[in-house]
């Protein structure tokens, strides 16, 4: 039977991005959850990941086709690299770079307080939501990194 895993590291590199991106989407708009800034971060990787799978499928070469899985991959990871960095911000482990995480405001006291009227205020460094102590930009982490070595690992098979 001809198995080619360049398919299979193709399929994971369209619908892992997918998967995630509909859970982030389903879980603010039916789940209530406003994300925050470094949340907002890790999707953007992801909507780049699907695009450049998707356009894998069009492309006729095997190594260009291979060329657009892995650069799918390498978004992937990068949405998981800065899942483990809104992880650790979460859980405390290190300090946050964005005002959603640090309590310390520079400039004029009533012009910060004036432009965050009417913005609602979501914290980075404070999980909405998790699962066996893991929050979602942990989960992020997990299935995006995963899937990310997945898929190089299909993509390095020799097809039989």
């Amino acid at each position: 039977m001809y198995r080619d895993g360049l398919r299979t590291a193709q399929l994971i590199a369209l619908f892992l991005p997918l998967a995630l991106i509909a859970g982030a989407l389903g879980s603010q708009v039916f789940g209530g959850l406003i994300p925050c800034e470094m949340c907002h971060w890790q999707r953007w990787p992801h909507y780049a990941a699907i695009i450049v799978a998707a356009l894998s499928f069009a492309v006729p070469h095997r190594p260009t086709r291979m060329l657009f899985v892995l650069f799918a991959g390498v978004l992937i990871a990068l949405s998981g690299g800065i899942g483990i960095f809104h992880a650790g911000v979460e859980y405390h482990w290190w300090p946050g770079i964005t005002p959603c995480s640090t309590d310390v405001a520079h400039g004029d006291p009533m012009q910060i307080m004036m432009e965050q009227l009417g913005k609602p205020l979501i914290r980075c460094d404070a999980a909405q939501w998790s699962l066996f102590g893991i929050s979602l930009a942990g989960f992020n982490a997990i299935l995006s990194l995963a899937g990310a070595v997945a898929i190089f690992a299909f993509a390095a098979r020799r097809p039989r």
